[in-house]
């Protein structure tokens, strides 16, 4: 801040206009020790009064009948060394209260009141004045305002100290919060009106989310930047959570492989996320009450998240129609880092370590039926035991079932008569439905139920 002097005036010329003075004429008289006095039209010496000199100025005559200089008037005006009232001007000099130590500035209205408990915009910049009209500077206001070392208003972003002597504490967690720089200074954001971001206390959240120049970035409640994963919502959910970059810019759709969450981290160290444009992680319901419904899409793949905010892999029941209860296989993949859903033919290895040959529209969803001659229930691949040679199976269709024949390969015997290794005797038609055995008509009868899949239905495979 340029430094803001006092102006010098030459006073006999300025209150005299330059003329001889008249003993006891009207206005401004100067005595002999140099001091100046004021007389009215009465020829009477005026005490406790402003005045005006020639140059339009004014002055004050103190109690004594002396114009005063160098002093406070009534702890609201200033007059100087020339007895000049200050008026839209700064002025910088020892503190007038005993609250403050040292040089300080005031600023004085074209009035010459000094501003006092109030933001004054002078030059296009804000300044903040105290009770006793002294400009501060650093915090301000509940700590909630910061003023520069030239006492500006700040605004935007400012790496700060925070305000000395306050303690710093998470109260949902009773204990302090360390999210500080390394050299102990912490990020603010001050809007136009030069407040810091703090929660409002809306949603009840420690946290408050804001826009910035197109990000999201997160604050406490003491206005420092945040970094890392911050409950933003209004629940406990991971859709309540977000995960701030060391830039403190929210994470936006994209993935990352991360620790979850202290309190969903009793699962692994390290999982994926997905954030979407706002940076909400992707969630989904609990591990085996999914449906179709909560397929998610990113990036061209089809993904399935978990109440944790974690795409599963392996084979997972998913409900088709929710209302009926009907369900089917859906397999996605082998391990966390190829856990996008897959179609077509597949080799699953399914929980208990088997591998099994399965078959997944494109829509993922385990084929039931027929397919290339082989017979599939929910995406899994029927066959019939080596020791056997041949299974009879019953595959729900429409309400109704169909009995189909299959050999130790899932292959479905189709328009034929052949004999397992017991010597039962089976004859199928056209399409692998079995029309008799032992000779004997077995429409409406029922056979070995399907094998469903082995599911991935326990958190022990991740």
């Amino acid at each position: 801040m340029r430094r803001k002097g006092l102006a010098v005036l030459g006073l006999t010329a300025a209150l005299t206009m330059g003329g001889a003075v008249t003993a006891l004429a009207a206005g401004w008289q100067k005595t002999s020790t140099g001091a100046w006095e004021y007389y009215d039209n009465a020829g009477n010496r005026e005490t406790d009064v402003w005045r005006k000199g020639a140059d339009g100025l004014w002055r004050y005559i103190g109690g004594s009948g002396y114009m005063v200089t160098n002093s406070w008037i009534d702890d609201t005006y200033y007059v100087d060394n020339d007895g000049v009232m200050a008026a839209g001007k700064w002025l910088q000099m020892e503190a007038e209260s005993g609250d403050h130590d040292g040089l300080v500035w005031y600023y004085f209205n074209s009035d010459g009141k000094r501003v006092e408990e109030m933001w004054k915009k002078i030059s296009n910049k804000w300044y903040y004045f105290d009770q006793d009209g002294v400009m501060l500077t650093g915090w301000v206001l509940d700590n909630m305002y910061y003023t520069d070392e030239n006492g500006a208003m700040v605004t935007g972003w400012k790496k700060l100290a925070p305000p000395e002597g306050e303690y710093y504490e998470n109260p949902a967690k009773n204990e302090p919060i360390d999210s500080a720089t390394s050299d102990g200074t912490f990020w603010y954001y001050f809007g136009s009106n030069g407040k810091k971001v703090v929660p409002d206390d809306v949603n009840g959240s420690d946290y408050q989310e804001k826009k910035i120049s197109g990000a999201y970035y997160c604050f406490d409640y003491n206005g420092q930047m945040q970094t890392g994963w911050k409950n933003v919502g209004t629940d406990s959910t991971i859709e309540s959570y977000k995960y701030y970059s060391e830039d403190g810019k929210a994470v936006t759709g994209t993935w990352m492989s991360l620790e979850p969450p202290e309190e969903f981290s009793e699962y692994g160290d390290i999982q994926w996320f997905y954030f979407d444009s706002r940076g909400v992680p992707e969630m989904g319901p609990e591990e085996g009450q999914a449906t179709a419904k909560d397929l998610k899409r990113v990036n061209g793949l089809t993904f399935l998240f978990n109440e944790k905010g974690n795409p599963i892999y392996g084979l997972h029941k998913v409900y088709t129609n929710e209302d009926s209860g009907e369900y089917t296989a859906y397999y996605f993949g082998s391990d966390k880092m190829h856990c996008a859903m897959l179609t077509g033919k597949q080799k699953v290895e399914e929980s208990d370590g088997n591998v099994v040959q399965y078959y997944f529209l494109d829509s993922g969803k385990g084929y039931t039926g027929v397919n290339s001659s082989y017979l599939y229930y929910m995406g899994r691949l029927q066959t019939a035991d080596s020791s056997d040679k041949y299974l009879a199976i019953s595959i729900p269709s429409s309400g109704s079932v169909k009995n189909y024949l299959v050999n130790t390969s899932g292959k479905v015997v189709k328009n034929s008569t052949v004999k397992d290794s017991n010597g039962t005797k089976y004859k199928t038609g056209s399409n692998g439905i079995i029309l008799k055995i032992n000779d004997e008509d077995v429409s409406g009868e029922t056979f070995a139920n399907p094998q469903e899949p082995v599911w991935w239905d326990s958190w022990d495979n991740y």
